[in-house]
């Protein structure tokens, strides 16, 4: 079974980590939802989340993609820990999906994982990275990098980890039963 590590710090985007946790578990991939701190933590709309476990427990195990979602604070607040970017470089480095939502494209950009690399991001989010290929699409993919625009786009987003880790006729399926 394909697993998928989604990162929640203070302020994330609460909208893009429960849809994509969501539509990951309908496709039966198994989530991991790793809070930076112990607890529960409020997102950037002020939604309450007790995620599945820290980070620092998660670093234990292996995982198939790895996936941020933006909102502010959030976004910042995973770009200051440490542990993030060095998440996100190794997992690049052995081959495994990388990928992020809203600004959190930003976090990849600023631990050089797009440089020369098509990506999308909340508009102005990625502006201070002249060297990411900036794209306009709802879903940009460069390799294994994944990226995304915000909210709007989360289902979008979810469905195509969907069909990169699970394959298009899951796709199918988990799009047939949100009836878009």
């Amino acid at each position: 079974m394909k697993s998928v590590l989604v990162l929640f710090a203070e302020g994330s985007e609460e909208l893009e980590a429960i849809t994509i946790v969501n539509i990951l578990r309908r496709a039966g991939i198994s989530v991991t939802l790793a809070g930076l701190d112990e607890g529960a933590l409020r997102g950037s709309r002020g939604v309450v989340l007790i995620p599945d476990t820290t980070l620092h427990e998660a670093l234990a195990h292996d995982y198939d993609m790895v996936v941020l979602p933006g909102g502010q604070p959030g976004t910042n607040n995973l770009k200051a820990d440490p542990r993030v970017s060095k998440l996100l470089k190794q997992m690049s480095h052995q081959g495994k999906y990388v990928t992020a939502i809203c600004a959190a494209p930003s976090v990849l950009a600023f631990a050089g994982l797009l440089d020369g690399k098509r990506a999308t991001s909340f508009p102005g989010s990625l502006d201070p990275f002249p060297q990411v290929m900036q794209q306009g699409t709802a879903v940009a993919e460069d390799e294994k990098l994944i990226t995304s625009r915000g909210p709007g786009t989360a289902i979008d987003f979810a469905l195509t980890l969907v069909e990169r880790l699970a394959g298009m006729p899951k796709r199918h399926e988990v799009e047939a039963g949100l009836q878009r």
